[in-house]
């Protein structure tokens, strides 16, 4: 008998969120005040069916309550225009996200959790940073660093693919703000083609683990302040423990920049590598070792106090 999932739901800043609870299998995490929670979202452009249940799956077997959601905008969540990243908004939707576990019945809302891949990695340390209350974080093949990732991507993808990522994100700040729609390009491509990620591993990767009604579809203004959004300088004001796993072959973000930020705070991040690509570690056999991994993070850091 497999998991039992809830579908729930929030607001996020007055716009609904659709989630997915997975209630836990089993009580090895309960305590007298409850079972921990872990909160994930999703990467670029992803939604909750791309890749991340067999995850969920993994943590509510061992015991643990999880919340799977959608940014606004994306998958079952409501929010227009849709398809569009906003760092800012979706950093709020992981607050509403984290407040929303702390209400589930049968929740200890003081061992709540944040997990993220890719994108999301970034958010699950910025948002327990912000928090201040968050209990544990697991962050994989994370975008960690801005900059870096700007950098990454011109050594990766060219010159011509970095400029055209800049100019399509000029045209959709200029046309939005003047209230003339978005401007759209394919989260993934093949190399050579227009889309934010086009590394070799980037199309087929990411096809690998999503349904086929995922929009392959995102706004670009984003790209314009990427390399504000620097969160490996954050981690020495984790409140918690981190579980950092790094994919020694990514070419879609720096593994370095993970790395960076575990140095800054040795007395939190702890850290899994492994001989794989960014998107290796979302299938076996590489995810089993990944999750393997990251359950056994959750239950050491979250186990009951009683």
């Amino acid at each position: 008998m497999g998991v039992r999932i809830n579908e729930v739901s929030f607001e996020s800043h007055s716009t609904g969120i659709r989630a997915g609870h997975y209630v836990p299998a089993n009580d090895a995490m309960r305590s007298s005040r409850g079972v921990p929670c872990i909160v994930m979202g999703h990467g670029l452009g992803g939604t909750r069916t791309a890749g991340l249940d067999p995850f969920a799956q993994r943590f509510a077997e061992a015991g643990f309550h999880v919340l799977v959601f959608d940014y606004r905008g994306f998958g079952k969540s409501d929010g227009t225009p849709r398809q569009v990243v906003s760092v800012s908004m979706q950093l709020e939707d992981w607050a509403s996200a984290i407040d929303f576990a702390r209400r589930i019945p049968d929740v200890d809302g003081t061992r709540i959790a944040t997990w993220g891949s890719s994108f999301s990695g970034s958010h699950a340390v910025a948002s327990a940073v912000a928090d201040g209350k968050i209990a544990a974080v697991s962050a994989q093949g994370a975008m960690m660093d801005g900059v870096a990732s700007l950098f990454n991507l011109i050594r990766q993808c060219g010159v011509v693919a970095a400029s055209k990522l800049t100019a399509y994100g000029i045209a959709d700040a200029v046309r939005s703000g003047l209230g003339m729609g978005r401007v759209t390009m394919p989260v993934v491509g093949l190399p050579g083609e227009t889309a934010a990620l086009t590394t070799p591993d980037s199309k087929p990767g990411y096809l690998r683990i999503t349904p086929p009604d995922w929009k392959n579809e995102i706004s670009t203004s984003w790209a314009l302040t990427l390399a504000m959004y620097r969160p490996n300088k954050m981690t020495p004001r984790l409140p918690c423990p981190a579980l950092f796993c790094i994919a020694t072959k990514d070419v879609v973000v720096p593994p370095s920049a993970m790395e960076d930020g575990a140095r800054r705070a040795p007395d939190k991040v702890e850290v899994k590598r492994y001989d794989a690509g960014h998107f290796d570690i979302y299938v076996p056999p590489m995810f089993d070792q990944v999750s393997r991994d990251q359950t056994e993070f959750f239950v050491r850091v979250l186990k009951p106090i009683q």
